[in-house]
């Protein structure tokens, strides 16, 4: 494809200096799309196995509390809570409010660190307090 040298080209991302906030509307995508994949599969298989009997459903609770279960876990509720603050913050932007550089920086350095922080109390809860 031949391109016209007269045209300016985009500049896409080698240009644009990396940032937090650059970050946070790329998580709020893929988060998406993993919580609809992954997590509709895990959901199916969950309610399949309930649906089936004792044998199915204890099949399914092995795996969920293996390792590779746990892990698989965390990255769902991690997502969730990715891409629920995520949204939060893109609702707020929607207002016409945090457009400040700084202020947007600074909340899309929360939303990740927010996401983390709630990941990490959840599984705190399920492995050590509720265990």
């Amino acid at each position: 494809m031949h391109r016209n040298p007269a045209r300016p080209m985009s500049p896409h991302l080698t240009v644009w200096k990396w940032g937090p906030h650059m970050l946070v509307s790329i998580l709020h995508r893929v988060t998406g799309g993993a919580l609809s994949t992954v997590g509709v599969l895990a959901f199916v298989w969950w309610l399949a196995a309930a649906a089936t009997g004792e044998e199915a459903y204890k099949t399914f609770t092995d795996h969920a509390d293996n390792w590779y279960g746990v892990l698989v876990g965390v990255g769902l509720s991690w997502a969730f809570f990715m891409k629920t603050l995520a949204g939060i913050r893109h609702l707020v932007m929607d207002i016409g409010a945090g457009y400040e550089i700084s202020a947007n920086k600074f909340w899309a350095t929360m939303t990740v660190s927010g996401s983390a922080l709630l990941t990490a109390l959840l599984w705190f809860y399920i492995l050590v307090v509720r265990a």
